[in-house]
């Protein structure tokens, strides 16, 4: 994928977030990274329903801004975080859909297992401890949890996602979603029955090949 349609696909997935519901007015952020110094980002205070490629901003890995008119995102520091840690991520979804959101502000992570796909998909989500957006204590409050996970919740803030490319990251965000309306079901119905540990454990090897597989072919292309 080129710069060109890197940026077409932030614009088409800020919108889909947007028109879900996942993010409102101008909350919410996008990157993905270009190459080993480059990464294109949306721009802070804007509605990501609104944007047109043009509104994109180009940095480099120390969160300066190398092309574009706009501001850099608040909360770039995350992404940095993210991308020095993860070599494997090259996109990055911030958003706050409402279900999610409403377990990290009860202060509730995701890891139950009662659902095999999202076992599969993401494993568990786990909680990491609230600290002001835009600042160090919550890349420092983030960062145990990246190498093991690709979403994490954002205690009374939101969720992070992230993944190869940009429409698996989109997905493990609306994977999360997903998810947490399904916890929030089995609440209100009063009754949970989590996978046992040999069925989490037969489903985490499937993963694996599953992940040994995407690995491979990624080499290859």
């Amino acid at each position: 994928m080129n710069a060109y349609e890197v940026r077409q696909e932030i614009v088409r997935l800020g919108k889909m977030l947007y028109d879900k519901g996942f993010i409102a007015a101008s909350d919410g952020n996008i990157s993905v990274r270009l190459d080993e110094r480059r990464l294109l980002a949306t721009p802070t205070c804007m509605c990501k329903g609104w944007m047109t490629a043009e509104d994109l901003v180009v940095i480099d890995m120390q969160g300066h801004r190398l092309e574009g008119f706009r501001d850099v995102s608040s909360e770039i520091a995350m992404h940095l975080m993210i991308y020095a840690i993860r070599p494997d991520v090259n996109a990055i979804v911030h958003a706050h859909p409402t279900t999610a959101t409403g377990y990290a502000a009860a202060g509730i992570a995701l890891d139950k297992p009662l659902v095999s796909e999202v076992v599969l998909s993401l494993g568990t989500v786990p909680l990491a401890q609230y600290a002001t957006p835009g600042t160090q204590a919550l890349v420092n409050s983030l960062k145990p949890l990246v190498p093991d996970h690709n979403a994490i919740l954002m205690a009374n803030h939101g969720v992070v996602a992230y993944a190869e490319d940009l429409p698996t990251a989109y997905m493990h965000m609306d994977t999360v979603e997903h998810f947490a309306k399904i916890a929030l079901t089995t609440h209100l119905l009063g009754q949970e029955r989590p996978l046992n540990q040999q069925q989490v454990t037969d489903l985490m090897e499937i993963r694996k090949k599953l992940q040994s597989t995407k690995m491979a072919m990624m080499k290859r292309e």
